[in-house]
């Protein structure tokens, strides 16, 4: 059965970072420990109740995407043994399914999306400006119409609590150099053109999705944390999407939508969220997960 935790608590671990879901661990000055939680973020506020077993489901097809674009870009993973890190008397079973060890790695500091149709603040971008953030795209494009090729939209990477905030590519030159820039906007749109072609095989439109990179001390690019999950990616069910319309989701919209109807100003605290969101959302995750990497968590 998949199991539940809102908070890790591993004493005699140093405790670097606390995200909106990831725990993160030093395990040495080449290594961490990333724990996934089953916290849920919705408009960059922590819920307070947990979706039991996310954190297991994302690391899991985290895992299996990046085993599956290795060739494309590497990665962080160790593929060390979490139960071996772990200290005395923590109930391995908790972790076993949820956290990884990874190469410890310098954050690029720009959270890297890449488009490929047009939908949520993107779509209210073009209506607004005819522009998706700041690129000039056709005119009379349609709700969750396909852009004629994925694009690279960068964002600013926000603190816990904060909204993130398009930006250009020219201050992504500007944040990182033009050099790692380029090689950031490459690997974006390399693994989105990859993934989308994989999972619309097994029926799954990936509308968009974020990645984060890092760099090791030689300067060579990785990509990290979390990668092409229902939290940084948009999933649509391929024989449901239409043109014209928001297309139901695998992802955390399903959270997103019941938030809308709450009058919620969208500032911390969030809302409790009732029983059938919380294992509608779970069943979701699960459903992605299936079909995506054929995986199962009993």
């Amino acid at each position: 059965m998949p199991t539940t935790l809102l908070n890790s608590e591993l004493p005699g671990l140093n405790l670097i970072h606390r995200g909106k879901v990831r725990d993160v661990f030093a395990l040495s000055a080449d290594e961490l420990l990333i724990v996934a939680t089953d916290r849920l973020s919705a408009f960059d506020v922590v819920l307070p109740d947990p979706i039991p077993g996310k954190g297991e489901m994302l690391t899991q097809i985290s895992n299996f995407w990046f085993d599956k674009t290795a060739q494309v870009m590497p990665n962080h993973l160790t593929h060390k043994s979490v139960a071996s890190v772990l200290p005395h008397g923590v109930d391995a079973a908790l972790y076993a399914r949820r956290s990884v060890i990874s190469k410890r790695l310098k954050p690029v500091p720009v959270e890297a999306i890449a488009r490929g149709y047009l939908i949520g603040s993107g779509w209210k971008d073009y209506q607004a400006s005819g522009k998706l953030c700041g690129i000039t795209l056709a005119a009379g494009l349609r709700q969750a119409e396909q852009l004629p090729e994925p694009i690279f939209t960068p964002s600013s990477k926000a603190a816990v609590g904060d909204h993130d905030e398009n930006i250009s590519f020219d201050s992504v030159v500007a944040t990182i150099g033009a050099e790692l820039a380029e090689q950031v906007r490459t690997a974006t749109l390399a693994l989105y053109r990859y993934a989308a072609a994989f999972a619309l095989e097994r029926g799954i439109i990936i509308a968009d999705t974020k990645f984060e990179f890092g760099t090791d001390v030689d300067g060579k690019l990785y990509v990290m944390d979390e990668m092409l999950t229902p939290d940084s990616s948009r999933f649509w069910p391929a024989e449901q999407y239409q043109i014209g319309i928001s297309p139901p989701s695998y992802d955390k919209q399903f959270v997103r939508d019941y938030l809308e109807t709450l009058g919620w100003n969208k500032q911390a605290p969030g809302p409790k969220l009732p029983t059938p969101v919380i294992t509608g959302t779970a069943a979701k995750y699960a459903e992605a997960l299936q079909r995506l990497a054929q995986i199962q968590l009993d």
